[in-house]
């Protein structure tokens, strides 16, 4: 469809032979070509001739031979008739086109140009040493006046796109992004994947300017059934067309009609409708484990189909509807196992902003099927972005070999910042027990490295320090160290933790080494006491790979915190 129909031409019906022929002026349009509003000529006129003096016209009515049949009478209302219709469809004419541009207008809307911005005058960085997995970046609307935290404006937009670009940053298709969770090779250095979660007319407007721009790509996940519908607030199909057309956007799934909420109880509490059972109130019931698996894969199912009614090609990935992955459901096992393979079965992998480990794009994702993204805000400022994106980045072993020394890359539990000072003497504010991972995005693919580190402060059986290695994976390796002995702990995925003790000669201060490979994990204790674990077989490398945490423990109150005084990792 074009942004502005044709203007229909006009055509009136044939004249009466008692009206006038159209003159030479009333058949020329603006271009001196026939004019598309005016009437065709008649194929057939009377000749008429002029009468001789004295002589009555034989169409005059005065004479009686006009007047047989009452042929003469009906002639003259038809040609008003004639004439009415003609002037209808003149008059009609202009709101009829007006109707059809703004139908075209409704399909597909005009673009914004980007933000007229000065050259990005900063100088580009220096290639990586390495090349770093893709950071999956997980946007949502765009628009001038944004109503809620998830959406941007075109000029932030704009200005995040510079940071990247000036950062040396590329931005990969949907196919280049898979083939690196298939193979682990990217085609540059740093590299994000651009996605788009909901399908909003944002994208097409607003958007797509800014990625023309800058000459980059990106992904929108579409709500297939919401396509068309709410306009202008989803894109229309049109529109998609138009974007695929362009080469610089791709289209991934996100549900049908499965991104709401909906009652999963008898007492009306909301719940994702793709992770739940769903509340039958006419029933008084849950839906069944059977029905609440046909439910989805209608859902899964009609969305491919709408892409491939529209010409699409087959999405390769699916966004979870509120991320909701990991968290607790009303399923049978509280879990999510089915949704995860009925996904399996029809996409390469998910995307998710949330996930109960470090999911960062690499062999652990590829592993589980299963990629965290790095959700960007209306509040996100370039820079902003940019150090986040530091967090995200690969990093080798060598890379950061005195980690204790770069207090601003060690994070909590919940991803935030945590700082050094609770593992290195001064203890949490509160409670008995403090921890903290060292960049585990960035590390989430580390699997042959060592560690060497010395504790002290240690008393008795009230403190003491773990070293994990393998932090985030499925089976990590958590080395803790006493006063008087060693505990390894071997966490394994489905099974009981392999727990193995030595003892050790009574000390205040310790030193540990520690070698990881994908096959076993080798600790030595003050160069004497050394103990092989080996990593459970069959298990594969991604299941164990990841970086390394720190903890402290102090369970004598009114004494002095252990701590940890270097730490050294190196390949």
């Amino acid at each position: 469809m074009t942004d502005e129909p044709a203007r229909p031409g006009h055509q009136g019906p044939r004249p009466s032979t008692t009206e006038p022929r159209p003159t030479a002026q009333d058949a020329t349009g603006p271009d001196g070509g026939p004019s598309a509003d005016s009437p065709p000529k008649a194929r057939h006129h009377c000749r008429t001739e002029e009468p001789l003096p004295g002589t009555t016209p034989s169409h005059s009515p005065l004479n009686p031979a006009s007047r047989d049949g009452g042929r003469g009478r009906l002639r003259l209302p038809l040609t008003r008739v004639v004439l009415g219709a003609l002037a209808l469809a003149v008059f009609a004419a202009p709101f009829a086109a007006a109707w059809q541009y703004e139908a075209g207008r409704r399909t597909v809307s005009a673009q914004v140009p980007a933000p007229g911005r000065e050259a990005d005058a900063r100088p580009r960085a220096e290639a990586a040493r390495t090349a770093a997995a893709p950071v999956v970046l997980a946007y949502h609307d765009i628009a001038p006046r944004p109503r809620g935290r998830y959406t941007l404006t075109p000029e932030r937009l704009d200005a995040q796109l510079s940071a990247l670009a000036a950062a040396g940053y590329r931005t990969l298709s949907t196919a280049e992004f898979t083939e690196f969770l298939a193979t682990g090779r990217t085609p540059a250095p740093r590299t994000v994947h651009l996605t788009f979660d909901d399908g909003t007319r944002g994208l097409w407007a607003y958007a797509d300017p800014v990625l023309a721009r800058h000459g980059m790509r990106a992904a929108a996940y579409l709500i297939t059934g919401a396509v068309d519908t709410h306009r202008p607030y989803y894109l229309s199909w049109s529109e998609i067309g138009r974007m695929a057309d362009s080469g610089r956007w791709d289209f991934q799934d996100h549900t049908h009609l499965a991104h709401r909420r909906a009652p999963v109880d008898g007492s009306g509490r909301p719940g994702s409708v793709l992770a739940n059972r769903l509340w039958l109130p006419g029933e008084r019931r849950l839906e069944s484990a059977a029905e609440y698996r046909a439910r989805v894969e209608r859902d899964l199912d009609r969305s491919l189909g709408a892409f491939a009614d529209h010409g699409l090609p087959r999405p390769r990935l699916f966004a979870y509807p509120y991320s909701e992955t990991g968290g607790a459901t009303n399923q049978s096992d509280g879990r999510t196992t089915v949704l995860r393979e009925l996904l399996a079965d029809r996409f390469t992998a998910t995307l998710t902003n949330t996930t109960s480990r470090p999911l960062p794009a690499g062999p652990r994702a590829a592993a589980a099927g299963q990629v965290r993204r790095l959700e960007v805000l209306g509040s996100t400022t370039p820079g902003g972005l940019l150090r986040a994106l530091a967090d995200w980045t690969t990093l080798a072993p060598g890379d950061v070999p005195r980690p204790l020394r770069r207090p601003g890359q060690w994070r909590d539990a919940n991803g935030g910042p945590a700082g050094t000072a609770a593992l290195t003497g001064a203890g949490p504010e509160t409670g008995t027990y403090a921890s903290a991972a060292h960049l585990p995005l960035a590390t989430a693919g580390w699997r042959t490295y060592r560690v060497a580190a010395t504790a002290d402060r240690l008393r008795g059986t009230g403190t003491g320090v773990s070293v994990e290695v393998g932090h985030g994976s499925l089976e990590p390796c958590v080395i803790t160290l006493g006063a008087n002995g060693l505990r390894v702990t071997q966490r394994r995925d489905g099974a009981r933790p392999v727990v193995t003790v030595r003892r050790l000669d009574p000390a205040r201060q310790h030193r540990l080494a520690v070698e990881v490979s994908p096959r076993a994990v080798r600790i030595t204790v003050d160069g004497e006491v050394s103990l092989k674990v080996r990593v459970r077989d069959g298990a594969r490398p991604a299941r164990t790979d990841g970086g390394l945490a720190l903890a402290v423990r102090n369970d004598a109150p009114d004494t002095a915190w252990p701590r940890f005084t270097s730490l050294r990792v190196s390949p």
